[in-house]
């Protein structure tokens, strides 16, 4: 795996800061949902604006970085 883009790395929220997606260095992410802190944890690629996770337990989501904001499973997170 490359390096991770710097672009990208950090923490993405939800206007209604219900979900957010802390993508850290090195290719691990932590999401929280709601009061659950760490609903889920894994690991994500980026190739070019594109990401895929794959959480911990072997559920995989992707998603998209198109105006400055992610857009993952429905979802809008906005970088904070």
């Amino acid at each position: 795996m490359s390096d991770t883009p710097t672009q990208f790395t950090g923490l993405w929220i939800t206007d209604d800061g219900h979900v957010r997606h802390e993508l850290l260095p090195g290719g691990r992410y932590v999401e929280a949902r709601g009061s659950r802190e760490r609903a889920y944890q894994g690991r994500y690629e980026i190739s070019g604006t594109h990401i895929e996770y794959w959480d911990d337990t072997g559920f995989t989501a992707n998603g998209d970085f198109i105006g400055g904001v992610l857009h993952h499973a429905g979802m809008i997170l906005r970088r904070n």
